[in-house]
């Protein structure tokens, strides 16, 4: 499925490492994907009105205030796996029920920040997440005020349920499912770089965008679970063949984007 025109230029600023990215580049950009030029210079109108992009320079844009901490809670998933510790049983807690429900879009920023951060439901407005990140939930509760909840909501560290609730909060996620994906994907990246050679230049940078977001997107809200909810090692060996695409992937962006 093709992006659309925002979705690309933020995608391919969050990916730029504070580069910018110049009017001419995202119209060639979206070109790749069939967009029209007219298209992608609405869409770079819209994303400054919104705050998402600023002006960097004639003609060009970086990300805006709107989007930065957001962008750089993605770019951790380079190094999520240092990060995570060992765990011993004990459990990260975050109460959201006094926050209301009403804002559409206050909503999706809330479950899109939890979600980032691996904590799924127990109970209404109750979610959890193993305790097996280095910070605890000091580091946790930081993360979620950085992307917009706010320093009010509780964030506290939890032990000792009753075995029925213990038994729910380990159910919480599909391990299995999560081992499947990171095997699955792992080998569908590794199959692209393989043939990735014999493309041509532009059917490679978007092949390379659209399965390089695919995959990214995973690490980027991943739960980060210890064993034995999840196999860790095939996690990691998941992320290792993630940063490999990615590295390939920037280089033909790089190039695309030089010749623009």
């Amino acid at each position: 499925m093709s992006p659309g025109a925002r979705h690309l230029i933020l995608n391919l600023l969050l990916g730029a490492g504070g580069a910018p990215l110049s009017a001419r580049q995202a119209v060639a950009s979206c070109a790749l994907f069939g967009i029209r030029e007219n298209s992608a210079r609405v869409a770079l109108a819209r994303l400054a009105s919104a705050g998402l992009i600023v002006a960097s320079g004639r003609g060009s844009y970086a990300l805006g205030p709107q989007a930065e901490a957001l962008a750089a809670d993605v770019a951790q998933w380079r190094s999520a796996e240092q990060r995570v510790g060992d765990w011993q049983g004990g459990w990260i807690a975050v109460h959201v029920a006094g926050l209301g429900r009403s804002d559409r879009t206050a909503l999706r920023a809330r479950e899109r920040a939890l979600g980032m951060l691996g904590l799924a439901e127990l109970e209404r407005g109750l979610y959890l997440r193993p305790d097996n990140l280095g910070q605890g939930a000091a580091g946790v509760r930081e993360r979620l005020d950085k992307l917009g909840l706010g320093p009010d909501i509780a964030v506290f560290a939890a032990r000792d349920f009753d075995a029925g609730r213990e038994r729910q909060a380990r159910r919480l996620w599909d391990g299995a499912a999560l081992n499947r994906r990171y095997r699955k994907m792992g080998q569908r990246l590794a199959a692209w770089l393989d043939r990735s050679r014999g493309l041509e230049p532009e059917a490679a940078a978007r092949e390379a965008f659209l399965l390089g977001h695919e995959a990214i997107r995973e690490l980027v809200f991943d739960p980060l679970l210890p064993d034995p909810l999840v196999d860790v090692q095939a996690r990691r060996a998941y992320t290792d063949t993630v940063l490999a695409f990615d590295a390939a992937g920037q280089a033909l962006w790089q190039r695309f984007l030089a010749t623009a």
